[in-house]
């Protein structure tokens, strides 16, 4: 009876978490005005995906959907590099403050993102990166949360695999590239999918940086059309759709190794 009751639990809290996410592609196919009907019906009577049409065609979303794709892919690329480098060199190094380093990084994660926020765009426009995509990747190269993480996955890799590579005569780089991130491919997905997800959704940032209509990310776009088209319930949540569909396929695509990042940080780290 124990395990049943506990199964019941987990279903009906598993079904109150998918329904808003059921209605939310539910209503997106309804024809116009049917999701306003009280009570909002749950399935559409007829199938429509006109609202995805005028959003990709007449709306133009099409191209902020290029935008925050290529911005979230840059920023995951790079952040991963990055993080894992300097994760490496804080795990495996010995340079002289180093512990106080890290101990101060750490101790700016407290620090909220909008304190710095207009000290970074000041920098940014001495830079001339305002209204640029390297202002918004710029930002994301490096996280205090992702050196944090690889830190200390890498700490657990044994210091004889380092040693031995660098008696078989491997450059510095060489041992990172062929030895440390190999053996970190479950931290690095949970990591690139923290990050992608982060980049996705940002909002605040990109709305800054960016003041050129066509180079607004998806939330940004989708913001604007909300405050136009606040009565197109329809449209609106085909536009949530389409913002949440790639973070949902990345992560069950990656699934798998990021129960296992996870598994293995908290062993591990």
């Amino acid at each position: 009876m124990k395990k049943v009751l506990l199964h019941t639990v987990m279903v009906v809290i598993a079904i109150l978490t998918l329904l808003p996410g059921f209605w939310m592609i539910s209503a997106s196919l309804m024809p116009a005005g049917e999701a306003s009907a009280y009570p909002p019906p749950f399935v559409p009577s007829e199938i429509t995906f006109e609202h995805y049409d005028t959003l990709l065609t007449r709306l133009g979303l099409a191209r902020y959907f290029m935008n925050s794709l290529i911005l979230s892919v840059s920023i995951t690329v790079i952040s991963l590099f990055f993080n894992s480098m300097a994760g490496y060199a804080f795990a495996k190094y010995r340079f002289a403050g180093r512990d106080k380093l890290f101990r101060l990084l750490v101790a700016e994660m407290v620090i909220p993102a909008q304190v710095t926020t207009l000290p970074l765009f000041l920098m940014l426009n001495k830079l001339g990166l305002v209204n640029t995509y390297a202002g918004v990747i710029v930002t994301g190269m490096a996280t205090i949360y992702g050196i944090f993480l690889m830190r200390q996955f890498t700490l657990s890799i044994p210091d004889s695999l380092i040693e031995a590579a660098r008696m078989d005569g491997a450059s510095e780089f060489k041992i990172y590239w062929s030895v440390i991130l190999p053996l970190c491919r479950p931290i690095l997905v949970t990591l690139a999918i923290f990050t992608f997800v982060g980049a996705w959704s940002d909002f605040f940032w990109p709305l800054i940086v960016l003041t050129d209509d066509s180079m607004y990310t998806l939330p940004v776009a989708l913001a604007i059309l909300a405050g136009e088209h606040v009565q197109d319930t329809e449209l609106m949540m085909a536009g949530a759709v389409m913002t949440v569909l790639p973070v949902m396929l990345l992560f069950i695509a990656l699934q798998r190794y990021y129960i296992q990042g996870i598994m293995l940080g908290s062993v591990k780290g």
